[in-house]
């Protein structure tokens, strides 16, 4: 166990670099047993989920070559359906995408429950769904059995949600499937794209990248490749985040700004700005900080929906913004039923906030927050807190970082070259 320690009250200044998509990072991993080939994967992130998910995938007989920190080489050669260390898959979510692929690769796999983010329930019927209907035979008792014993034959699949991880294990299992495969209501997130176009990129015949609804030709097998991950939005946001709420002024490189668009409209409403400079985004000192209302004055609503909407993932960053934000803002997330208990923490630092329900808050600013002792719940809000203790007045210590770990690289670093007073220490 793990903590940091941060001096509040410092603004960030200078140049950050975010690492490679985590959540593209995962499926694309699981991706790379749909070939016999080498596969080269360059900006992985080394995070403990992408370390979780590549001990799993040796287990089924995986190899792995580290090129550079972040450039590995992966070739499953042969691969079995071996059982899997039921704590490891615990550890993550992204365990899951296993079944798309291994029941393609070799008919059969063998899954002891995910874990990941305790956020509420997580339901995986969507996964059950699309792998069935493209002919997949799969049981529950205590673990999930997939089985594929005469192959996967190409289906019209409605997913019954817009499941960012249940489309990328039906897209998986689909590139080989005989036939033509059509996915509606396909999540359409920046890495779901990425795994399309990685898979094309190895022989693959995915149409309509970017849609919800995806049209998928299988073919017989896939070739090696090389592929770079994209930034990952979710740090840059938080990076952002962080600078808003320091009053100070950052230039983030590489930091994919195509994506941000729904993401910029809605932080502008709690009166954010940035700049776009090619690939690079300018966050300035001065920011308005004032919430936007809606007509007639109305308190306005931040809610989370699939893409290109507004993420669940950035929820827990924007309620930490809005408490130096001059105004009244809800927000409602209906996805995760746990998603806003983060908040009590908050309201310890000083902040005005009132927990509607499990999914709604109401949060009134500024607030002047002042340090505090927590413990990280999830990878999320565990950054949210630290953005948080980032502005506080005083010192604040958040135990349990290895969750904030399982998501971003090396933070504390990244935020010490910014100017930061944070320091990572071992427990007792």
């Amino acid at each position: 166990m793990e903590k940091f320690i941060i001096d509040g009250g410092i603004p960030l200044h200078g140049e950050v670099t975010p690492g490679g998509n985590k959540n593209a990072a995962l499926p694309l991993l699981a991706a790379c047993l749909l070939t016999t080939d080498p596969v080269i994967l360059h900006n992985v992130p080394s995070i403990l989920d992408v370390i979780h998910m590549r001990r799993l995938l040796q287990s089924l007989g995986v190899e792995f070559t580290e090129l550079d920190t972040h450039t590995w080489k992966i070739q499953a050669r042969e691969v079995r359906p071996a059982d899997l260390d039921p704590d490891l898959c615990r550890k993550i979510r992204a365990s899951i995408l296993l079944a798309g692929p291994m029941t393609a690769r070799t008919g059969e796999l063998h899954l002891p429950p995910p874990g990941g983010d305790v956020i509420g329930r997580r339901r995986v019927d969507t996964h059950m769904l699309a792998l069935t209907r493209l002919g997949a035979e799969v049981n529950y008792d205590r673990t999930f059995h997939f089985r594929a014993r005469d192959g996967l034959k190409g289906a019209d699949i409605l997913l019954d949600q817009a499941s960012v991880t249940g489309t990328e294990n039906a897209i998986m299992a689909a590139v080989l499937a005989k036939g033509h495969t059509i996915i509606r209501n396909a999540a359409s997130e920046p890495h779901v794209q990425e795994l399309c176009h990685f898979l094309n990129k190895l022989g693959a015949k995915i149409e309509n990248i970017g849609s919800n609804t995806l049209h998928i030709e299988g073919v017989p097998s896939l070739s090696g490749g090389e592929f770079t991950i994209g930034p990952d939005y979710l740090e840059v946001v938080s990076f952002i985040g962080a600078a808003v709420v320091t009053h100070g002024s950052i230039r983030i490189r590489n930091a994919g700004p195509e994506y941000l668009d729904m993401i910029r409209y809605v932080m502008g409403r709690m009166g954010v700005e940035w700049e776009v400079e090619g690939q690079d985004i300018l966050v300035p000192a001065e920011q308005r900080l004032e919430v936007e209302p809606d007509l007639g004055g109305a308190i306005p609503e931040i809610s989370v929906m699939p893409w290109p909407a507004f993420p669940t993932d950035l929820m827990s960053i924007a309620i930490v913004v809005a408490t130096q934000a001059r105004g009244s803002i809800l927000f409602h997330d209906w996805m995760y039923p746990s998603r806003m208990f983060f908040t009590d923490k908050l309201v310890g630092m000083g902040a005005q906030i009132v927990l509607c329900d499990p999914h709604r808050c109401i949060v009134q600013g500024p607030s002047q927050l002042y340090g505090e002792k927590m413990e990280s719940p999830d990878i999320r809000a565990g950054m949210a807190l630290l953005l948080a203790a980032l502005s506080a007045q005083g010192r604040s210590v958040i135990r349990n970082v290895g969750q904030i770990d399982r998501g971003y690289e090396k933070v504390d670093v990244k935020l010490k070259a910014l100017g930061a007073s944070i320091e990572r220490q071992s427990e007792n």
